[in-house]
């Protein structure tokens, strides 16, 4: 059995309550920088499980895009983990005046995203709560409480239930790559340009990975590159220098890492494999590896984070101008 905090629960009921009375025509997932990687998550098993159509959008441009078929039977799913982004509070306005159910994730209740959304989920932050309670617990719930309401499978009860492992999944999996990934940041502590490659639901902790923690974070330059697109440019500047790392993923998108990776590893004498399918599953059924792969992956790639931060000397919190002026 599934067990939240009841606050959570019932946001979560309200929220997947008001998708099912509802005759929802598209999904539309809305945030910035790392909260919108997570959100595109959910916008990967909605449009892998059902046939309603969805599309992940960063704040400002779902504004200045307006889409056409936003509407009175969109649902609008936007995330700010402090709920402040500014440009993600107006897209919440945005959806309304629009008509579209709107949900806020964050991890402040009573912040102006929250305030400016019709439905609210909340999620624990840093307070000694389980993983359950954390971001991806929640959000997890959420979107498979969506699936089941739209699209009753047995598999989406399962997966609400396993989620209970979370906290597991991640502690073991972190134990597991500790000192696989700080050794890559001992290895590549003195690297300008690391670029990073993975597809399917990975390519958003790609995307994530090399954004919000190698760019902005450690101030390394990157690039994430989708394996099913690195032959169609990008490979032409793999050499035996050129360092990569590499999400060889847990699902159906797996043949394509494995292409690049075989090529990279012809020619380059600097990658970095994370193996999704290596990583320890206790207590998942084997055909919903493909769901909790993911979530495994963001604190996996953490700690590679924390490597480069530990060996570099340059502290995750650091910015140059991010909080610190207008922009």
């Amino acid at each position: 059995m599934l067990i939240l905090k009841l606050e959570h629960v019932e946001q979560i009921n309200h929220a997947v309550n008001a998708v099912k009375a509802k005759e929802v025509k598209n999904f539309y997932f809305v945030a910035c920088g790392g909260s919108m990687a997570s959100l595109a998550t959910g916008d990967y098993f909605l449009d892998r499980e059902i046939d309603v159509p969805s599309r992940v959008y960063t704040s400002n441009e779902f504004i200045h895009s307006n889409p056409k078929g936003l509407g009175s039977n969109s649902v609008v799913i936007l995330r700010s983990h402090s709920g402040t982004t500014p440009e993600t509070v107006e897209a919440a306005k945005f959806a309304r005046e629009k008509g579209a159910l709107t949900i806020a994730i964050s991890m402040e209740v009573e912040s102006p995203l929250c305030q400016a959304a019709e439905y609210v989920v909340h999620y624990n932050y840093k307070d000694g709560s389980d993983a359950i309670d954390g971001e991806t617990g929640v959000y997890y719930s959420l979107i498979f409480g969506i699936l089941n309401a739209i699209s009753p499978n047995e598999k989406y009860d399962r997966v609400l239930n396993q989620l209970n492992h979370l906290e597991n999944l991640f502690e073991v999996n972190k134990k597991r790559t500790f000192e696989t990934a700080f050794n890559f940041g001992k290895v590549n502590k003195r690297e300008k340009v690391i670029y990073t490659m993975a597809s399917g639901a990975y390519i958003h902790q790609a995307y994530s990975f090399t954004s919000c923690l190698l760019m902005e974070m450690l101030w390394i330059h990157s690039n994430a590159i989708h394996s099913g697109e690195f032959f169609h440019g990008p490979f032409e500047v793999t050499d035996y220098d050129v360092p990569f790392l590499i999400i060889k993923g847990e699902g159906a998108s797996r043949p394509l890492d494995e292409r690049a990776i075989d090529f990279v590893q012809k020619f380059s004498e600097k990658v970095e494999v994370v193996d999704i399918a290596e990583l320890d599953y206790q207590g998942i059924d084997e055909d919903l590896k493909e769901y909790f792969g993911p979530a495994i992956a963001g604190v996996v790639l953490r700690q590679y984070a924390d490597g480069l931060a530990e060996h570099t000397g340059h502290p995750l919190s650091v910015r140059r101008y991010m909080w610190k002026m207008e922009y």
